[in-house]
């Protein structure tokens, strides 16, 4: 499976927004993104370069997404594969897709900082859905799936602790938790305003269908 190596905050410094890469520090004043002097594009002559073409304000689009959700170039075109299948907004049904991944659900139920631990978490078999232990970060969720914590001290004792840190989730209608039995379920679909990345969706379906 491949990754990301290299600087997180690199990345949002290039997209110009937080993505959120770092968990809870990126609400911190160690953020790079909150010094003037570090929130310019990485590059020695980031300040020379203008608005760009057409294309490059397309390609940025994409590249936002795919770094905010932790996906590579061969899984969002399949996922761009998949909603263009569906009858409707191509662009809106990408994000929906997108928002279904298992990472991206125990990210938002607060059971990890970031979506790099989430992912983190499932690889290392600490999350079940439905029952069963999964271990594909991927691996999209639907209505009426329950997502749970493995019946171990290890693995209840980090998510406790987890929960601790980062204070009760904000959670969003399609999605709610138990704290106490550590469970939660997938109650809806998500739907475009459950996306809370700023993001022109029509400028990826553009650069995509070239």
């Amino acid at each position: 499976m491949g990754r990301y190596t290299g600087p997180s905050c690199r990345l949002c410094r290039r997209e110009g927004i937080k993505l959120m890469l770092k968990g809870a520090r990126c609400e911190t004043a160690k953020c790079p993104m909150e010094r003037q002097w570090r929130n310019s594009p990485p590059g020695q002559h980031s300040w020379r370069r203008g608005r760009g073409s057409e294309y490059r304000l397309r390609l940025r689009e994409k590249q936002k997404v795919k770094r905010y959700y932790g996906v590579f170039e061969t899984q969002f075109r399949r996922y761009f594969a998949e909603a263009e299948r569906v009858r409707g907004n191509t662009g809106a049904e990408l994000l929906r897709l997108l928002e279904r991944r298992l990472d991206n659900v125990v990210y938002k139920l607060g059971l990890a900082p970031s979506r790099a631990a989430a992912r983190q978490t499932i690889v290392h078999g600490h999350i079940y859905v439905n029952g069963r232990r999964v271990t594909t970060p991927s691996r999209s969720v639907g209505t009426g799936d329950k997502v749970s914590i493995k019946d171990s001290d290890r693995s209840r004792q980090l998510i406790r602790t987890r929960l601790e840190e980062l204070g009760e989730p904000h959670l969003q209608n399609w999605l709610k938790i138990d704290m106490t039995k550590l469970e939660a379920e997938v109650t809806a679909m998500p739907s475009r305003d459950d996306v809370m990345i700023p993001v022109e969706e029509q400028l990826i379906v553009e650069v995509c269908s070239q």
